[in-house]
């Protein structure tokens, strides 16, 4: 597992500076008053619009050549030790990133400010999320969800439909585990294994994967047969 990114929010006078390192990067400073400031540097977005709630909470708009690619929210809990990050993206489940408070003294009129890490640890949240596999009829099988795929398990690249990634492979490990292989730009993205428990009623997703913006991530969902 590659280590956790890091986060640092500096309170301005009249804006805020954000510096994120680790496999995503990016450092801008910009108003709190919504408007759109330039963002250099990253493949994702190349503008943001910062808009302060409140002292706990705000919220960034992520645009790229003049439209909104991703909503992010961010609440700090009661103590101001823990910062949850929601990513809100047309057509993609929610991504929920838990970061805890790592340096930095806290602002009382800014509770956002000081240093982050997050904690990879935790689970990135996408609930009611429904998955249909079955058999093609050929060897494969027809995978629905957030996305879809009809593939073979020979090695081959399959295409996607409305993924961020582009191809996905699939590997039978044994009878009840399976390993997907997701590439995007000709590069690997994603891995997911999936593992059905002994009685066939529970599956268990593990996924690591990047980003677009260059965010790892790391994910354990759980399914179980309806």
């Amino acid at each position: 597992m590659n280590p956790p990114d890091k986060l640092s929010v500096t309170d301005l006078r009249d804006g805020v500076h954000v510096i994120m390192s680790g496999d995503t990067h990016f450092d801008f400073t910009a108003k709190s008053n919504g408007h759109e400031t330039p963002v250099a540097g990253n493949p994702a977005f190349n503008r943001v619009a910062v808009h302060r709630v409140d002292k706990r909470q705000a919220e960034v708009k992520e645009e790229k050549d003049g439209a909104i690619v991703a909503t992010v929210r961010e609440r700090i809990s009661n103590d101001g030790n823990e910062l949850t990050i929601t990513t809100v993206s047309k057509s993609r489940p929610d991504l929920i990133t838990i970061w805890t408070r790592s340096g930095g003294a806290k602002v009382a009129k800014d509770l956002l400010a000081g240093e982050w890490t997050e904690d990879l640890t935790r689970t990135r949240l996408r609930q009611g999320s429904v998955l249909k596999i079955e058999p093609d009829g050929n060897g494969g099988v027809h995978f629905s969800g957030d996305f879809s795929y009809t593939a073979r398990f020979d090695g081959k690249q399959y295409d996607l439909k409305n993924s961020r990634n582009d191809t996905v492979q699939l590997q039978l490990i044994d009878p009840h585990t399976v390993d997907s292989f997701y590439r995007r730009d000709d590069q690997l993205a994603e891995k997911d294994r999936w593992v059905v428990s002994d009685d066939g009623k529970q599956m268990t997703l593990t996924t690591t994967g990047t980003l677009e913006s260059g965010q790892h991530v790391t994910e354990k969902l759980v399914f179980k047969k309806q």
